[in-house]
């Protein structure tokens, strides 16, 4: 296996002199000044650093120490024999002043990587509910830090099968970190109508588990937007190389992440879980007679509706009366809904904000399913790519704000839903692939302004011609579910066709994959290896489209 993550080369004790450190730094150039460490070409490793000042300049409120610094000293800097992407590097300079604000966030939710998510110090739970209790408190203004398992809670390993995918128990999932009630300056917690800022300071993989899988399940066990085209379980395994993703299983690919949590959002009041869940019922027990879009759309469940298998309820034990209580009623993680939770924007990103409703005293917000990367749609359903992680967070109390700010879309008051600011750090492409999509599906029916067989066609536009390049198509369902990809409706007013768009920033490959006037080959005609891949071993029909590539 990779090894995960950047190897420390140079470490740094922010409590030591320059001269100090296990290996001295150095403020001058020369050709004999001796290499303290080895690096190998292509190796990933990690370089620390003090400040350019060696520390001498302080948080303290006075500038005596720039008046007296010396400038013969600056420039303290690491030596290696070869210099070759750093991942990352971190100017750190802490003075013991009491009178500044802590410099780094604190840790409310640790997560320890060998523990199941109910053996944490802070057990993680998997539904909403407005009564599983908060594991800790914060205040507004408070610059934070949550980690989090990824969202299976470690059933997806990084191994060279796609078996722990064909079998993985849905029941479990999303693993939450929190519920964390936030209080305001004063102490006073955010009271329901109020409207929570929740600013993303920083997020990222966790040390150590700079890896992350995407993948396609079994028609029988969650499927995806296609899974009557790709019934079969499938995994590709990803691994980080500071911004950047790479997966053996898709060869010829490489981007920039970013990164997200695909969930993030408050408890639901009593009033509120009871809506939902009477809502989804409906769909479940009677969609099938109505919704004639299940005809084009194969997944399911139609809903996923409360159960108490796989129940976790944080800090609740496990077959106890108020645990029996609650998971009979407590909502599945798997839709968004007005909370937030899995709303999968990949533009929720650092320097983000999102605002939440709070529907109970304390707000109770958790936090999970972390991504690396995902394409809109997340087309796959475990289709970004899925990670541990860690985010940074600071909140704000807007007090009444759900009335001054956020408009119901249904009968009641609490039928709204979050509005969020977009952060200034995003990868940029500047040359796309763009492919269209129209309302009309396989068989060549026509549908009424549906965006949602648009997209449909849309992404399959984009898998086949992909295909073209020696990539099967397996490779391309699972990279255009997690590689930054633009989804769009581009048209919903010109009947009877919805249009959607589809752009695949054509960048991410080694080669070109614009159209030419020859046969597109590529430098390697066959992509190997391929994703790895189970059987499928139901008995619904799988949908082909008889003039796409076979």
């Amino acid at each position: 296996m990779a090894q995960h993550g950047a190897r420390l080369v140079f470490p740094i004790d922010v409590k030591k002199k320059p001269w100090e450190q296990k290996l001295p730094l150095h403020n001058r150039w020369h050709p004999e000044i001796p290499p303290v460490a080895e690096v190998t070409v292509g190796e990933l490793f990690r370089v620390e650093m003090v400040d350019f000042t060696g520390g001498r300049i302080t948080k303290e409120y006075s500038a005596e120490d720039i008046k007296n610094a010396d400038p013969s000293t600056v420039n303290f800097v690491s030596v290696t024999k070869v210099y070759n992407k750093i991942s990352h590097s971190q100017a750190l300079c802490i003075s013991s002043s009491a009178s500044m604000a802590p410099s780094t966030p604190r840790l409310v939710v640790p997560i320890d990587l060998k523990k199941k998510p109910w053996e944490q110090k802070l057990p993680l739970h998997n539904r909403w509910h407005p009564e599983i209790p908060p594991v800790v408190e914060v205040k507004a203004g408070e610059v934070f830090r949550v980690e989090m398992v990824d969202w299976t809670g470690g059933m997806i390993k990084d191994n060279d099968s796609a078996v722990d995918c064909k079998t993985i128990d849905l029941s479990s999932v999303h693993y939450l970190s929190g519920p964390i009630r936030v209080l305001d300056e004063d102490g006073n917690p955010a009271k329901p109508g109020d409207l929570l800022a929740v600013e993303i300071c920083n997020l990222g993989p966790l040390p150590g588990d700079e890896w992350g899988f995407t993948a396609s399940y079994d028609r029988e066990n969650g499927g995806g937007f296609l899974t009557d085209h790709f019934p079969c379980a499938t995994k590709a395994i990803w691994y980080f190389e500071g911004i950047y993703a790479y997966s053996p299983q898709i060869p010829g690919v490489r981007f920039p992440g970013l990164t997200h949590p695909g969930i993030i959002g408050t408890a639901p009041s009593r009033e509120l879980l009871n809506i939902w869940n009477e809502r989804e019922r409906e769909v479940e027990e009677n969609g099938l007679k109505h919704f004639k879009l299940c005809e084009v759309l194969h997944s399911r469940p139609l809903a996923n509706l409360p159960s108490t298998k796989g129940c976790h309820l944080g800090k609740i034990p496990k077959g106890t009366p108020e645990w029996e209580k609650i998971a009979i009623e407590a909502a599945r993680t798997i839709p968004g809904r007005e909370n937030g939770g899995n709303c999968d924007i990949k533009n929720l990103s650092r320097g983000s904000k999102v605002y939440l409703p709070v529907f109970v005293e304390g707000a109770n917000v958790s936090t999970g399913d972390m991504h690396f990367s995902q394409g809109d749609g997340e087309i796959a359903f475990c289709g970004a790519i899925e990670m541990s992680g860690f985010l940074e967070l600071k909140c704000e109390i807007i007090k009444g704000g759900m009335k001054e700010y956020l408009t119901p879309m249904g009968p009641t008051p609490l039928h709204v839903n979050p509005i969020f600011e977009i952060g200034p750090v995003e990868p940029r492409f500047s040359e796309w692939l763009v492919f269209e999509g129209i309302s009309v599906d396989e068989s060549g029916r026509q549908h009424f302004l549906d965006a949602s067989v648009a997209y449909k066609r849309a992404v399959l536009n984009a898998i086949d011609y992909l295909s073209k390049f020696g990539y099967s198509k397996e490779q391309m369902y699972l990279l255009l579910s997690c590689c930054p990809c633009e989804g769009r409706i581009s048209g919903i007013v010109d009947s009877p066709n919805a249009l959607a768009t589809f752009a695949v920033p054509t960048a991410i490959f080694d080669q070109d994959i614009r159209p030419k006037t020859k046969v597109p080959v590529g430098p390697r005609l066959v992509r190997t290896p391929d994703v790895l891949k189970c059987t499928y071993d139901g008995n619904l029909p799988i949908t082909k489209n008889p003039s796409a590539m076979t």
